[in-house]
């Protein structure tokens, strides 16, 4: 029944070079967060409102930038299976015009006009406006960061994903370390409370900025070509348009629809605690996807490597291993964060945060039904993100991502918390509809095996 499990010696020994760095990666990113959030809530509960708050618009960029990200990975690494290096310089071209012109604007809406823009997604004043403080700053963060996915994104598709983990986890310690100096006021400086936080982000970024310019300069594996970035092309262009712009719009629209659920909360009665609570569970979600993440991240290499060699006929094997790993972390992973928040939780980890008993109880719920659907989440997102996409089936892909959001978990929700006014724990069930969807379909879609293009053939982009 498993036997497409049984790849050969060298396989699973590839998939942990390119996954390790990935998972660890984002592990250093979702562990430094917690800790941010940890500072954050020594605050109280109204900044970690106003950064949860401001983070909402913000999340929106990143998933932008995941979209980017991905749409080019799609390309580069079916490019670098040909060792097309004029080609993947086209297409970090593209991706960098498209993240600067999307993250340039978000930074001058937040700059000239925070407060009538964040009361889109709140409605108490008091963490409207300490929200529009932290986000005058960190919207100007993301115009340096969005660069620096782009060139990490790049390398990590020419299997060389250990630069991104050394540039990040650089940032995020220098970050971690100047929240608790900014922050708290320590070794000399001014208490600065949730502005610290946004100010030690956006040199955080300078440093990420600094690195890839460094490594750029440095790297004899792969020379960037600023004619080339400058100039990509209008056959580039195209082709980006066509097989990567569904995947921005897939992350894009997959963001907003995500914002929309911490929206519904900042309407509910409670809102404060509730937003509260949603930080915590979001970080601890962020800190058990890691394994999903580096699974989806290597999976979309891997297809795309093959799919280029020209060595097709072993895609569909290899995607039904690398979800079946991915379901099988994320089996082991929820049972853990289902002991965790029952067992431990209560007792040392929420207090850390000083959050009110309607907060726990929330954070509680929310963990809950996270850990019971790790399994099919974890799936779902290397299904979609790395095996779909990875091999070119980025319509399609696109269209089982976000209509279970859309069209099942956002109003439901809606229903749920605004109209019928429930309480949380059927707001989040309702949310959580969207994996049983998107596991059904995405199911029937790799069965078919239609997802596998190979983009770069020449006819296929003219």
């Amino acid at each position: 029944m498993f036997s497409y499990l049984r790849r050969g010696p060298g396989f699973y020994r590839r998939v942990g070079g390119l996954a390790v760095p990935i998972i660890l990666q984002n592990l250093i990113t979702s562990t430094l967060a917690m800790a941010d959030t940890f500072m954050v809530g020594m605050l109280g509960e109204v900044p970690m409102a106003a950064v949860t708050l401001a983070n909402i618009p913000l999340f929106v960029m990143q998933l932008f930038f995941f979209g980017v990200q991905s749409g080019s990975a799609v390309l580069i690494s079916q490019y670098w299976g040909r060792q097309d290096r004029q080609s993947i310089n086209r297409v970090v071209g593209v991706a960098l015009w498209a993240v600067n012109l999307v993250s340039i604007t978000f930074a001058l809406v937040l700059l000239l006009i925070p407060v009538p823009f964040l009361s889109l997604f709140g409605n108490q004043r008091e963490v409207i406006l300490l929200a529009a403080d932290y986000g005058r700053i960190i919207g100007l963060s993301y115009v340096l960061n969005g660069v620096t996915l782009v060139y990490v994104a790049a390398w990590r598709s020419m299997e060389r994903p250990g630069i991104g983990m050394y540039i990040l986890a650089a940032s995020m310690g220098t970050n971690t370390f100047l929240n608790w100096v900014l922050i708290f006021g320590k070794l000399g400086a001014p208490a600065l409370g949730v502005t610290g936080a946004a100010i030690a982000t956006l040199i955080a970024r300078v440093v990420e900025i600094v690195i890839v310019v460094v490594h750029a300069r440095r790297s004899r594996v792969f020379r960037l070509d600023l004619g080339l970035l400058m100039r990509p092309g209008l056959r580039t262009v195209k082709q980006f348009i066509r097989y990567g712009s569904p995947v921005v719009c897939n992350e894009t629209m997959w963001g907003l629809g995500t914002a929309i659920f911490p929206t519904i909360m900042g309407h509910m009665a409670g809102s404060t605690e509730i937003l509260a609570a949603y930080t915590i569970a979001g970080n601890v979600e962020k800190l058990c996807m890691v394994v999903a993440f580096g699974i989806s991240g290597t999976a979309s290499i891997i297809i795309g490597r093959e799919i280029g060699a020209g060595r097709s006929d072993t895609v569909y094997q290899v995607g039904l291993a690398l979800n079946t790993l991915a379901a099988a972390g994320g089996t082991i992973l929820g049972a853990g964060l289902l002991a965790f928040t029952h067992l431990s939780a209560p007792a040392w980890f929420f207090p850390l945060f000083h959050l009110s008993p309607a907060a726990c109880s929330a954070a509680t719920i929310m963990m809950t039904v996270q850990a019971c659907i790790m399994p099919m989440r974890d799936f779902n997102n290397c299904n979609i993100v790395g095996v779909l996409r990875g091999g070119g089936d980025v319509k399609v892909a696109t269209m089982i991502d976000l209509c279970p959001l859309w069209l099942c978990a956002i109003p439901l929700a809606a229903l749920a918390g605004l109209v019928l006014q429930l309480n949380i724990l059927w707001v989040y069930l309702a949310m959580s509809t969207e994996q049983l969807v998107k596991c059904i379909a995405g199911v029937v879609r790799l069965r078919t095996g239609k997802w596998i293009h190979d983009l770069t053939r020449p006819q296929t982009i003219e």
